[in-house]
């Protein structure tokens, strides 16, 4: 039985991590009194000790719970921004680029930012299939559920007296400076960022990335590109659906309460639409860590994750 630690278990991605492994007959999960949460000594044994660490912390905080760890068997799976584009670390995305072999034998895996998911999954395969270049400069825009935002906001919507203002969906990220562009633009080997326009919008969870494009940006026709992404995802947690809009409407509530990811086009061969449809707390956060280390237990990829909407 692996012993698991979670650093950071009282915020939104470390609760939904601890609920699912909390099921699982084939973890250990260590933790640590509420009164020695903070303590740097009891969490420095609890890092130490686990065989796979989760981190749910804010940067500054999870590059210091990183320099605490002396044992080198530890996995460590971090749900920050912190190691997403540093060296030495893994970007846990295992369908991009076929990371499957090096997530199963790192030792330091970069859970990937919800945003950042989508973006990815739609821009990487077109970038190295040399459909999309390098210097083409992209736009995306990407609507979220509020529960992205963490307890902070999920108490803020959910108050009955709320500021009306929270009825409709809000732009932010407005100085283009987002947390997520730098892993977008390194993983798809951009050599710009994205013009990134993310929404909140008041429903609790799911999202749905969408970049679009003309003609002159892509190499191929609408229908080439459909046929990469159902070349490029055969797996099963990422799937390319030919069929995701319902009625002419496309909810970004599609995936909310599943792990999956679909991946769809739309459009006509003038004016594109790529779009990524997953839960933000999904394959955007606790799902996709949970996938990596199902990976580097050898275990079934999808063990713990609710697939296609069945547990």
């Amino acid at each position: 039985m692996k012993k698991v630690f979670i650093d950071g278990s009282a915020g939104t991605t470390g609760l939904r991590i601890s609920q699912r492994l909390s099921e699982r007959k084939d973890i250990e999960l260590l933790s640590i009194s509420e009164e020695l949460r903070k303590n740097t000594d009891e969490r420095k044994k609890m890092l130490n000790k686990a065989d796979i660490v989760f981190l749910c912390l804010p940067d500054d905080a999870a590059r210091e719970a990183v320099s605490l760890i002396e044992n080198p068997d530890v996995c460590v799976i971090d749900t920050s921004t912190a190691h997403r584009t540093a060296e030495g670390w893994t970007y846990g995305f295992a369908e991009i680029g076929n990371r499957y072999d090096q997530i199963r034998s790192s030792k330091r895996i970069a859970n990937p930012g919800c945003h950042a998911s989508g973006f990815i999954s739609l821009v990487a395969p077109l970038v190295e299939c040399g459909l999309i270049k390098k210097d083409t400069l992209l736009s995306a825009y990407s609507l979220t559920g509020y529960s992205g935002g963490g307890k902070k906001m999920i108490a803020q919507y959910e108050d009955p007296s709320r500021d009306k203002l929270l009825d409709a969906p809000r732009m932010y990220g407005l100085t283009q400076k987002h947390k997520h562009l730098p892993e977008m633009a390194a993983i798809c080997k951009l050599d710009n960022d994205p013009v990134f326009c993310p929404i909140v919008a008041p429903y609790y969870s799911g999202m749905q990335v969408t970049v679009p494009l003309f003609k002159e940006m892509v190499s191929c026709s609408i229908y080439d590109i459909k046929n990469i992404y159902k070349d490029y995802y055969k797996g099963i947690v990422v799937t390319y659906c030919d069929s995701a809009d319902d009625g002419g409407f496309m909810s970004a509530g599609l995936f909310s309460g599943r792990d999956d990811m679909a991946i769809s086009v739309f459009g006509n061969d003038d004016r594109i639409l790529l779009v990524s449809s997953f839960d933000n707390l999904g394959k955007g956060a606790s799902g996709a860590a949970i996938q990596n280390m199902n990976l580097v237990l050898g275990v079934n990829e999808t063990e713990g994750l609710v697939i296609g909407g069945q547990a």
